[in-house]
Order: structure tokens, then C-alpha cells, then sequence
């Protein structure tokens, strides 16, 4: 990278990933230095090798962050709220849920209930339905709202990049039936009415008898 590069020419390829071609080292470094960047060789066995002129920092920090979306081991995190807890409160909670889930954990939703609480089961069902409304849009509803003892528990899971919506596929049109084979003898289907019979003709009169 930089000053280490020692060949005296080297195949450029710019910020955009623009082909410069061959230039000498000492101009691409240049080149480097005005636009705020480094030049680093990415392909050290081409003759000359190629090299390209990048942000070497945020180019590292791109590289880490996918390395560790890899390795990432999905984690069960847990946020706790209470009936009475206030707005502002349960907002800093769903913004924390918010974070776990980006970062592609599961996040399980505890109201706790002490006391005399219990008898209100229906403030704490407010304060869920508070949190899943605000994640709806992040999370997909693993385990619905339930009470588990003196406790009220949904289970909330990253949303898959990528899946298909689940809408259903539109019907396809049903084909024509084919038309019913005629009957021997009788003239084939041309799509035009039949000509009518002709009219027969009407019997000679007899002369009377004598």
C-alpha cells in the first residue's frame, strides 16, 4: 500500500473503478494523495500488478463488518417493562428491541405484573400491544402475547432479508375446452352459420278424375 509499492509502473484502477491503465507509481500515488485516498495493490501476481485507489480505512471496516455478519450467532435478548411504565420509558425499550433485532437476534417482550397489578391484566396488555405495533414493521410475531405466571410474554423475530411477501400468485386463466367432436356424417365446424336447406319443390297438381 503506498510508498511500500516498489514497482516502477503499475495497472490503475481509480475510486470509481474506472481503468486508467498503465501509469508510473510515483503519478498513481499522487493521484492518491489529491483525492484524499491510498493506493493498494489488489492484484500483486498481474504484470504489473494492479492497483487501485481507495479508502483503505472504511475498505478494512466494510470487510470486518461482513466477517462478522457470518459469524454472527443469533442471541435471545430481553427487554422488560411494566403496566404503569411511561411513554418515554417504553419508547427507549422499543428503540433497544429495535437495535436487537437489526443486528439479527430474537427479542422475547416481558410485562412484569407485582401485586395488585394483576387484577389490571389489561394495562398490561396495553403496553404490549404498544411495543409489537411499534416493531411491526421490524420483526416477524414468533409467539404471540400470552401469560406465563405473574409475567406477560410475545416472542418477536428478525424479519428475513430477501422473503417473498407470502402474497398469493394470481390464478391462472382456464384454458378453452376444445369443441365436441361432430357427428359422423354431419358437416364440420367451420365457425360460419350452415347454410339453410333448400326449399323442395311443391308436388304437380292431379287432373281431376272423370
Amino acid at each position: 500500500m503506498n510508498d511500500r509499492i516498489r514497482v516502477p509502473q503499475i495497472r490503475l484502477i481509480g475510486a470509481e473503478g474506472e481503468a486508467l491503465g498503465i501509469v508510473p507509481t510515483a503519478q498513481a500515488l499522487e493521484m492518491a494523495r489529491e483525492a484524499g485516498m491510498d493506493l493498494v495493490e489488489v492484484a500483486d501476481k498481474e504484470r504489473p500488478p494492479v492497483c487501485k485507489i481507495m479508502d483503505y480505512g472504511k475498505f478494512k471496516y466494510a470487510q470486518s463488518k461482513k466477517a462478522h455478519q457470518k459469524t454472527h450467532q443469533q442471541k435471545l435478548k430481553e427487554i422488560r417493562v411494566r403496566p404503569k411504565t411511561g411513554d418515554h420509558d417504553i419508547d427507549t425499550k422499543i428503540k433497544q428491541a429495535r437495535q436487537f433485532l437489526e443486528h439479527n437476534d430474537k427479542v422475547q417482550v416481558n410485562v412484569l405484573f407485582r401485586g395488585r397489578e394483576m387484577q389490571h391484566i389489561e394495562e398490561g396488555q396495553r403496553v404490549m400491544n404498544q411495543v409489537l405495533e411499534a416493531l411491526a414493521n421490524d420483526c416477524k410475531i414468533e409467539m404471540p402475547a400470552k401469560m406465563e405466571g405473574k409475567r406477560m410474554v410475545a416472542l418477536l423475530a428478525p424479519k428475513a432479508s430477501g422473503a417473498a411477501s407470502g402474497a398469493p400468485k394470481p390464478a391462472a386463466p382456464p384454458k378453452p375446452k376444445p369443441p365436441a367432436p361432430a357427428p359422423a356424417g354431419a358437416p364440420a365446424a367451420t365457425g360460419a352459420p350452415a347454410p339453410a336447406p333448400a326449399p323442395k319443390p311443391a308436388p304437380a297438381p292431379q287432373p281431376p278424375k272423370a
